[in-house]
């Protein structure tokens, strides 16, 4: 299926220019005279922009057709990234990342949605799974390629390199993504009236609440390691690339997964298994008393990434499977949820920290992950996501 890998380079792409910045945060600051935490701000911008947006862009392009959308939306992202390249301003860098974040927000809805609707029923698992690996590839390849280009080559190759890349997803999606039949004509409120409905609405909770439980140990993971471990900063890298590289295989595992077991059915044993293995890590921590042998801690943070990141094709699958119609704007609402769950992450985990070190970070990561488990488990239970009796596969057009 040449549009899946399509659109896996379509997230990978986008992933690497969201991540991409906290390689080559050192010489923004330098080239443009602006102090480090000034910097990091774009990361904060582009989050704050996507998460805001992606609900209302879903609605306002529900009438273009998903070719067009994504095809074009990854050409005008490409061209967006080779204009950063001529910031000669903080402002200016700023503007341009929050318009890489509204073309991010409209067309990685999109992508997952598509996925769900042209791989046959019993695959649609694995088809979310390929797609979402796209973001933890970029996780493990995009900030590591980044840094040293913007080390050797300044960070303007840094955005060469994104805007390269979704160059290539644009030929490569332009040629095998397969014509849609066109979405039926429906009023705005007519197709907001899905996203108020309780399944999906608790969808949506229940990733906000899982992504600040699931990911606080990751934007904290410098101080978690070293207080399990005692090895400081030097190891943070390598601890990076274990929880990536698990992440990227977790990925296809979930899709697989879903599609074996049922999306619900997996979406509660791979959430099961990311609050325990939040679990063993803080009870290393109370109990290694920082001295917890390196083997262990990537072990624990490779079932955790890989946990983590199985998660997401059955939490998508059911997304789309509870909203019906409203399918991508049900994805951009669940993903904008997200990236609430990031923040809140950053600030429970920051305040969990500065009171009881990185233990306390796990501590609090499990306890939220142990709330949203009993959650998920009383709304799969009240809301299931049921296959329909009859349901055929979208009939597609060749381009």
């Amino acid at each position: 299926m040449g549009w899946l890998f399509g659109l896996l380079l379509a997230t990978f792409a986008i992933g690497t220019d969201d991540f991409i910045i906290a390689g080559i945060l050192p010489e923004i600051a330098s080239d443009l005279e602006v102090s480090e935490a000034v910097a990091g701000q774009l990361v904060t911008v582009f989050s704050v922009t996507y998460a805001a947006a992606a609900p209302i862009l879903a609605v306002a392009t529900a009438r273009v057709p998903r070719r067009l959308l994504i095809v074009g939306g990854l050409a005008v992202f490409a061209v967006v990234n080779v204009v950063t390249v001529f910031a000669a301003s903080y402002p200016l860098l700023m503007a341009l990342r929050v318009a890489a974040a509204l073309v991010a927000a409209a067309v990685s809805p999109a992508a997952f949605a598509v996925a769900g609707t042209l791989a046959p029923p019993e695959r649609t698992g694995r088809a979310i799974g390929t797609v979402a690996a796209g973001l933890t590839v970029s996780l493990v390849v995009g900030v590591p390629v980044g840094s040293w280009l913007g080390e050797n080559f300044g960070w303007q190759s840094a955005f060469v390199c994104v805007g390269v890349l979704t160059g290539l997803a644009v030929a490569v999606t332009a040629t095998t993504l397969p014509r849609l039949p066109e979405m039926p004509v429906v009023g705005v409120r007519a197709r907001l009236v899905p996203l108020r409905r309780p399944p999906v609405l608790a969808c949506v909770l229940s990733t906000v609440v899982g992504a600040s439980s699931g990911l606080m140990p990751f934007i904290y993971i410098a101080p978690v390691t070293d207080d399990l471990s005692g090895v400081g900063s030097s190891w943070v890298s390598a601890f990076i690339v274990v929880y990536g590289v698990a992440g990227a295989v977790g990925t296809v595992v979930g899709g697989r997964l879903t599609d074996r077991w049922g999306i619900d059915r997996a979406l509660l044993g791979l959430l099961g298994a990311v609050v325990l293995s939040t679990v063993a890590m803080t009870a290393v921590g109370l109990l290694a008393d920082g001295h917890a042998p390196l083997w262990l801690i990537c072990l624990l943070l490779a079932v955790w990434g890989m946990a983590g990141w199985a998660y997401n094709p059955p939490m998508n699958a059911r997304v789309l499977r509870l909203a019906g119609e409203a399918g991508t704007e049900a994805v951009a609402l669940n993903t904008s949820g997200l990236y609430v769950g990031i923040a809140l992450a950053g600030i429970i985990g920051g305040g969990a920290l500065s009171r009881t070190g990185g233990t306390g970070v796990l501590a609090a990561a499990a306890v939220i992950g142990m709330v949203n488990f009993a959650f998920t488990a009383a709304t799969v239970r009240r809301y299931p996501a049921r296959r329909p009796k009859t349901e055929p596969r979208v009939p597609v057009k060749t381009p």
